[in-house]
Order: structure tokens, then C-alpha cells, then sequence
């Protein structure tokens, strides 16, 4: 009897002694600062904002705030004032230059590649233009086939829409541009913002009008509107960087790369918030699954906090492995 009780009494003391410590493996914060995340302006850099927002605040307890951002301003704040502390859909092949910056300085870090297949840019045209005008293949045949682009407002110009204002694109666009020599046959149409170009593009399909112009993926849009992607030479890493910067004097033609699109962390955030650091290194979503999402969204009118709602509840089986369970378990719970 007494050799039972002193074996109780073990496993409880046992049991206590193991309580503190399994409480310390608990995920949290580890920081009671404010953790800033850029909400761009697009749809999914805007969801994955929202999602990684969600996570952050009900399942680690963090004071996770959105901060309004784009890629150049939002590389360029992280580079000279290491904020916000993360992006969680940061264009690094947009914003190559000041990217090697951070790299260079040290104080921003590439936790995870965000899209498991990488992003994908150029200059699109719809399937039935592609269909219809076999002839362009490649970007470099759209200063003879100007004509086809040509709007009834300037019918002596093609039309080329092109990024919007603030985002990385704008400039690599401007810059292809004029390595092409198109200034003499197409007009370089601002778009203004991404819902003005998507709005565009909607509007030409609808009309079954031609149409060109600066898109990326993986978005709802490329898939919804059977957008084809037009032909471009083979990547030249020296060639692009020079696209990539505003000041290019000798711009030359090459093709876009498979994006490098960075969950872009500051790298202080690793000491002040490990586990959340941990998590952002996990953080990937599949191309088709992501697409899908804002599929969704587009088709619902549904804001980017709701269609953050919509994979957090949807696609259980992409973000639970991205925390530990006690983590996906207080995440759901506020859902």
C-alpha cells in the first residue's frame, strides 16, 4: 500500500513538474510590440495579409496590425526602416535592385517562397486574339502588328496597358517599352490602378475587343478570362536587372523569370517573435488551390478579409501544416 502511494505521489509531482514545461512549448507571441503586416492592393496579396493577420492574432496572441503597402514603397520602407515587419507577397523580381539591397544590408530576410509553383509575368492577350493573329507569337512582333491593338480614341497607335502606378511592373513595363522601340507605334495606357486594369480587361473580353496588356498570376483574373501569355526571349539576369531600375539608361529586351515572390520578414522579428517567425517560414500555398480561392472571391464580391475567412475555413489542410496544432486549434476556434 505504502509502495503504491509513494508511486502516486511520484506521477503526480511528476505530473506538476511537466505542467510548466509543457505550457513553455505553447506557441506565442514572444513579443508584446506591435507586429506590422503590408496589405497590398491586389487580391491575394491582400487575402494572404489578412490570412497571415488572422493566424498571428487569434492563434499566437500577437497585437498584428495591417498596414497599407505596394511592392516598390513596401521594399523600399522595409530596406530603410525596417517596416513593416512582414510582406507576405513581396514581388522580389519587381523590386530586384532594392531586394539586393536588403540582402546586402542584412536586415530583411526571404522566410518562404509564398506560391509553391512561383509567380508568373508578362504581357497577356486573350485566347481568341491569339487565335485570330497567329503572327504574334513574341513581344518583339508588336511593332508590325500595332494595328490589330489600335482604340478608336488613337486608331494611329496600338494600345498597351500598362501597371499601375507604385507597383514594381510600372517600371520594368516602361522600360521594356522603349527597349522594344514601340514608342512610334503604340501608346503605353496607364491603367491607374489594379481595379481599373482588371476592369479593362473584363470590359474587352465581354466585347470580344483586343487587348493587351501587363497581368501577373496565379490571380482569378488569367483563368476567368483565358488570358494567353505572349511570347518572350529567355530570361538574362543582367539584362533584367537593369529593367527593374528607373534610371536604366540602355534598356534591353529579355524575358520575365519565374517571379520570386518572398513572405519577406524583417530580421529582427526572428528574435522577438520566434515562433511566429517559425510559422512565416512555413507559410506556402499551391498555385491552383490559390487561384481557386480568389476565383471565389472575384465571383462573390467578397473582400479580401472574407476570402481570408473562406481558405482559413476552406483549406484546412494547407494552413494547419504551416502551425503547431494547439495554434490551428485556437484559429479555428475564432472562426
Amino acid at each position: 500500500m505504502k509502495h503504491m502511494l509513494k508511486l502516486a505521489t511520484v506521477a503526480v509531482v511528476a505530473t506538476l513538474g511537466l505542467a510548466p514545461a509543457s505550457r513553455a512549448l505553447a506557441a506565442d507571441c514572444g513579443t508584446a510590440e506591435t507586429v506590422t503586416i503590408a496589405e497590398m492592393t491586389w487580391l491575394s496579396a491582400g487575402t494572404l495579409a489578412h490570412v497571415a493577420q488572422k493566424i498571428m492574432a487569434t492563434g499566437y496572441g500577437c497585437d498584428a496590425q495591417l498596414i497599407p503597402g505596394d511592392t516598390v514603397p513596401t521594399a523600399t520602407s522595409m530596406l530603410t526602416k525596417s517596416e513593416p515587419d512582414v510582406a507576405p507577397e513581396l514581388w522580389v523580381s519587381t523590386a530586384q535592385s532594392i531586394w539586393d539591397q536588403t540582402q546586402e544590408k542584412g536586415n530583411v530576410y526571404k522566410a518562404s517562397d509564398i506560391f509553391a509553383s512561383g509567380g508568373e509575368e508578362g504581357w497577356w492577350i486573350p485566347d481568341y486574339i491569339a487565335e485570330a493573329h497567329p503572327e504574334i507569337q513574341s513581344v518583339e512582333d508588336l511593332k508590325a502588328n500595332w494595328a490589330i491593338f489600335a482604340d478608336a480614341s488613337n486608331p494611329e497607335k496600338g494600345r498597351l496597358y500598362g501597371c499601375p502606378p507604385g507597383w514594381g511592373c510600372e517600371i520594368i513595363t516602361n522600360n521594356l517599352f522603349k527597349a522594344l522601340g514601340l514608342e512610334e507605334t503604340w501608346e503605353l495606357f496607364p491603367s491607374g490602378s489594379g481595379e481599373t486594369l482588371k476592369a479593362s480587361i473584363a470590359k474587352a473580353v465581354t466585347r470580344k475587343e483586343p487587348f493587351i496588356g501587363y497581368y501577373w498570376g496565379p490571380t482569378d483574373v488569367i483563368g476567368k478570362y483565358h488570358l494567353v501569355r505572349v511570347g518572350m526571349p529567355a530570361f538574362d539576369a543582367e539584362k533584367f536587372k537593369c529593367l527593374t531600375d528607373a534610371a536604366c539608361a540602355s534598356p534591353e529586351v529579355t524575358g520575365w523569370a519565374v517571379g520570386e515572390v518572398a513572405v519577406a520578414v524583417v530580421t529582427s522579428l526572428k528574435e522577438r517573435a520566434p515562433d511566429v517567425a517559425e510559422f512565416l517560414g512555413k507559410m506556402q500555398v499551391p498555385n491552383k488551390e490559390i487561384s481557386d480561392v480568389l476565383a471565389w472571391g472575384d465571383d462573390n464580391g467578397a473582400t479580401t478579409e472574407e476570402v481570408a475567412v473562406y481558405f482559413l475555413k476552406t483549406y484546412e489542410s494547407i494552413w494547419t501544416q504551416w502551425v503547431p496544432a494547439d495554434v490551428a486549434d485556437k484559429v479555428r476556434a475564432a472562426l
